[in-house]
């Protein structure tokens, strides 16, 4: 099959996001047939968490030795094989081990496919992050619509995960087989990140703006479905519309954004973007009914969309450290927060309810409103494109 290298990992971003999020949009039937509270929901999703962060930290070597193709045949088809395999786990311990491994593959598809785009910009010689990133984001908006129509039709979780994880797996073998390795850019001395870079005291406000997009995106996914369950009692149609429309308008963002940050600066859009999503929290918070929390998740999904990007291109502008070992620092840091924040809301969640889950998160945006002044006033010139 024949398509321009970056269309292959556009629809390996689109195929991670439809395979994940069939089960993020099924996650109030997983928390129902296991019998978990909310606390131990989110225990049982650190398991992914867990499995993410190492990798993230120790895969390198080994994706550098076996290749793009290779990891990702490896990497994407496992995420396939495993999620199907959730439905027919006896109980929490069982999910836990299943998305512990599954954490595994992901991080490394995360490496994997973030370092190609950076390969293939540099052969194509323009960017393709966002694009690359809106195409995330529309996977789950195509999932999370279609398992609302599923739920509500009855179809049970198990039928619906194999199904759509059956036609993912095929389409990604497809992709995958008639896939090239991007040529390998050489990198100046001094320009190779370690496997845990710190962040310096400059960049902890980039940190800030980039771990606060993690937050809404992971809270917005995670326990979207689950809210509008439990404090509305709506239909499944309507209770998986919070991810549907918070997919949506994140990929929408997304795809539109470059020319907007190009006219009036990263600065005022990150300004925009993230009283956006403030106030998208505090409609979730404050919701009377069903249609205002889902405006809610509008505005969150919106609002969280292009901030982490434009994080990472003003952590590689910086001259303090070579690039690639500022943005490892931004992007470990953020991807903590993605992973761990939203099973640590459960907690919350089943303490102090889950509207309250919702409203913790408010503190750190309004943080980083106040930190977007790290963002650059004007786009950069000649924009350069990074690998997230």
């Amino acid at each position: 099959m024949p398509m321009p290298p970056q269309f292959r990992i556009y629809l390996a971003f689109f195929l991670f996001a439809m395979s994940t999020g069939a089960l993020f949009a099924r996650m109030p039937d997983l928390q129902a047939s296991l019998g978990l509270n909310k606390a131990e929901l989110g225990l049982t999703l650190i398991g992914m968490a867990i499995g993410t962060l190492i990798s993230l930290t120790a895969s390198s070597p080994l994706l550098v030795r076996l290749g793009t193709k290779v990891s990702l045949a490896i990497s994407l088809l496992g995420i396939v094989a495993l999620l199907s395999l959730i439905p027919l786990m006896p109980n929490a311990q069982a999910v836990f081990c299943t998305l512990f491994c599954i954490g595994l593959l992901a991080g490394a598809l995360e490496i994997t496919l973030n370092v190609e785009i950076g390969r293939i910009e540099a052969q194509i010689g323009f960017g393709i992050m966002n694009r690359a990133h809106g195409c995330w984001s529309l996977g789950f908006f195509v999932t999370a619509i279609t398992a609302s129509v599923i739920r509500q039709a009855g179809i049970s979780m198990q039928l619906h995960l194999h199904l759509v994880l059956g036609v993912v797996f095929v389409v990604a073998a497809i992709i995958i087989a008639g896939m090239k390795n991007a040529p390998v850019t050489a990198m100046a001395d001094g320009e190779k990140a370690p496997h845990f870079a710190l962040p310096t005291l400059g960049l902890l406000p980039l940190c800030l703006i980039g771990t606060s997009a993690f937050l809404i995106e992971g809270a917005g996914i995670d326990w979207s479905a689950i809210y509008m369950d439990d404090v509305f009692d709506v239909s499944p149609l309507v209770s998986g519309s919070g991810l549907t429309l918070f997919a949506f308008f994140m990929a929408l963002a997304r795809l539109l954004v470059d020319p907007v940050v190009d006219r009036y600066g990263p600065r005022r859009v990150a300004l925009v973007l993230l009283a956006t999503a403030a106030l998208g929290i505090a409609m979730v918070w404050l919701a009377p009914g069903p249609y205002v929390a889902l405006a809610g998740f509008a505005l969150m999904g919106g609002g969280c969309s292009a901030v982490y990007p434009m994080a990472v291109t003003a952590a590689a502008q910086r001259s303090d450290r070579p690039a690639v070992v500022n943005v490892a620092a931004l992007g470990q840091m953020a991807f903590v927060v993605f992973f761990l924040a939203p099973p640590l809301l459960g907690f919350v969640a089943e303490a102090w309810g889950i509207r309250n889950a919702y409203l913790v998160c408010l503190p750190l945006i309004l943080a980083s409103i106040f930190a977007s002044r790290a963002l650059s006033e004007t786009a950069p010139v000649g924009r350069e494109a990074v690998a997230a």
